[in-house]
Formats: C-alpha cells, sequence, structure tokens
C-alpha cells in the first residue's frame, strides 16, 4: 500500500504509471480528489481503448454489486479497464467493497471518490484497500499555503508569478481552489507563447482585479496607516460592489490582522523570524506585518480583532440597521481601525 502526505507527491507518482488496482480518493478538498481522478483517467487508456474499458458510478444511484461486478471484467483489446466511482460518501453499504478489495483483478483500476469527509481508517474497508492500493487524504489548505500552491501550479507549467500578483489572486478568489485553478488556467492560455512571468498588470487586465484597488493594497494601507489611500480603496470598492465583495475583504483584514496579534509575542520582531512563525516563503509578505508592528501596538490589534468580528456578524444580518449597505458597513469599519 501507499499513502501519499501531498497532492504534489501523488500526482508525482500517477505520471509515472505504475498503477495499482485500487486507489481511494478522499477528503475535505474536491479540487485535489477530481483533478487526480481526471489525471488518471487521462494517463491510463487511449480514446480508442475507452469505449469498452471505462465504466462511471455515482453513489446516489449505484449498488455495490452492480460496481464489484463490473470490476471483475477483463479488459477488451487493452491493459486495463477503469472503473470510477464518484460521490462515493452517498454509496449505500460502501463497506462491501472490503469483498472485491480483499481480492482485486490487477487489470482493473478502481478509483473511489470519497468527498467532504473520511472513511474511519477502523473499517474493513480501509484495511483492505490499505493492502493493495493507494490512499490518499484530500485536506483542505490554510489560506497561508494558497500562495505555494499558485507558485507551484505554474512553476510546473514552466510560468512565474510575482508576489503581488499571487497576493491579488488570493485576495480575490481566497482558499476556493476550484475557483482558483479556473483563473490560473485562464492567465495560463493568456499567456501561452507570450512572455513567461505573470504581474499584477496581467491579472488586473485578464481577471478583472486592480492592481491598485484589491485587497492587498488595502491591508497595506491599513498597516501603514494610510488614511487617504485605505479610504480610496474602500470607496472604489462601494462603487464596484460586485468585484469586491465584502466578505473577502472581510476575510482578508481577519486573517492579517490574526497573524500579526501573533507577531507581537514574537521575542524578537525581525522579518526572517516573522516570516517563520507565519510559514511565509518570502520577506516579501512580512513588509505589511513589519509596518503593522511599527504602527500599531498589540492593545490596539486586540481591539481591531473585536471589531472585526462585529462587523462580520453585522454583514450576515446581526444587529445590523435596516438598509445599511456593505459599503457603509466597510466604511465605518476601516474608520474605526485608523482611529
Amino acid at each position: 500500500m501507499a499513502k501519499f502526505a501531498s497532492y504534489s507527491l501523488m500526482r508525482d507518482d500517477i505520471l509515472k504509471k505504475s498503477f495499482k488496482p485500487i486507489y481511494l480518493f478522499m477528503g475535505e478538498e474536491s479540487f485535489f480528489i477530481d483533478d487526480l481522478t481526471d489525471l488518471m483517467d487521462q494517463m491510463i487508456l487511449s480514446e480508442a481503448e475507452r469505449d469498452f474499458n471505462h465504466s462511471v458510478f455515482y453513489g446516489i444511484d449505484s449498488d455495490v454489486r452492480t460496481i464489484i461486478s463490473t470490476c471483475k471484467r477483463y479488459p477488451m483489446m487493452s491493459d486495463y479497464q477503469v472503473v470510477i466511482v464518484k460521490e462515493a460518501q452517498k454509496l449505500d453499504n460502501i463497506e462491501l467493497l472490503e469483498l472485491y478489495a480483499k481480492k482485486p483483478l490487477n487489470s482493473t483500476i478502481l478509483i473511489i471518490n470519497y468527498k467532504h469527509g473520511t472513511i474511519d481508517g477502523r473499517k474493513g474497508v480501509i484495511k483492505a484497500i490499505d493492502k493493495v492500493g493507494v490512499i490518499f487524504e484530500s485536506k483542505r489548505i490554510y489560506d497561508n499555503k494558497i500562495p505555494a500552491f499558485i507558485h507551484a501550479y505554474f512553476q510546473d507549467r514552466k510560468f512565474q508569478i510575482d508576489a503581488k500578483a499571487t497576493q491579488m489572486l488570493v485576495d480575490h478568489v481566497g482558499n476556493d481552489l476550484s475557483k482558483l485553478v479556473k483563473e490560473l488556467e485562464k492567465l495560463q492560455v493568456v499567456l501561452s507563447g507570450k512572455q513567461p512571468k505573470i504581474t499584477a498588470e496581467i491579472v488586473e487586465e485578464n481577471i478583472g482585479i486592480s492592481k491598485d484597488y484589491n485587497n492587498f493594497e488595502l491591508v497595506k494601507a491599513l498597516a501603514n496607516k494610510d488614511r487617504a489611500k485605505a479610504y480610496r480603496i474602500v470607496d472604489y470598492f462601494d462603487k464596484n460592489q460586485k468585484n469586491n465583495p465584502l466578505v473577502l475583504t472581510l476575510s482578508s483584514l481577519i486573517y492579517y490582522f490574526n497573524n500579526l496579534v501573533e507577531c507581537f509575542w514574537l521575542p524578537q520582531k525581525n522579518e526572517q523570524t516573522v516570516m517563520k512563525a507565519l510559514n511565509f516563503r518570502s520577506t516579501f509578505m512580512t513588509q505589511d506585518y513589519m509596518a503593522g508592528i511599527r504602527n500599531y501596538n498589540v492593545n490596539e490589534v486586540m481591539d481591531i480583532v473585536s471589531h472585526l468580528r462585529t462587523f462580520d456578524a453585522k454583514s450576515k444580518g446581526v444587529d445590523n440597521p435596516p438598509y445599511t449597505t456593505n459599503g457603509e458597513l466597510l466604511k465605518e469599519l476601516v474608520f474605526k481601525i485608523m482611529h
């Protein structure tokens, strides 16, 4: 059995084309599950082989015995047949797959997608797959790991992306990887055959994020207590709410100020220490934190975190006066942060 701790290692193993009879992809992050399944689907069979050797089942309307029966068939004019079970978390009696996993056909590659959770490792079906196949747990990645994901995505495709462009994408999309990858694919298509480096200007032109009016620049303005710039950005957000949803702005501010609180407890408050404590890849990402340390004290930041929680609740309708717009909420919040 093989267990892979990371998505990249799992991808590398699939690309080697040394396949096991059963793959169980399970966990909270659907993107990794779908991407690995699609990669295997492309790698194993040719177009000519797919007609007689490719079966897809959906958990909500499938029967385990039918899946097992299909897995026991031999391929036609091919080394393998591929059987994919999607949305396996909705499959009744999934534990019965243990019967097949105890004696699988090497000519069948069974790929099980189990989303939004995991199967109890004590169950017999897990133990059986554990002996003959591959289990990959697809975990959600933390917000501070998203920049590294973007960097690795483009590096694999022979592109570079600068730090500001990366942070613009993070702030615009958040940690919804499926949505994020669609934007990354768009940039990849746009730059195909052109320059290999993605800049803030390219992101602005092709994704619709202003390089001057975005959450990244708002955080920088607040960190430096640049009131004029902060209010210009907030005013822009108010006039362009569709492209600048309050929920993403609040998420960026909560992330920044929660991290800033941690910085005040560090014994040494230099860029290297902050970078290590926050698990950042470069000192570029620490610049706003160094500015925050200079311009705020810990009590002020604790008060700001409290304000952010209050305004997050207000944005969801809790204790929020009727007819208050998201723009008005954000303007009030920024005023409280800056004063």
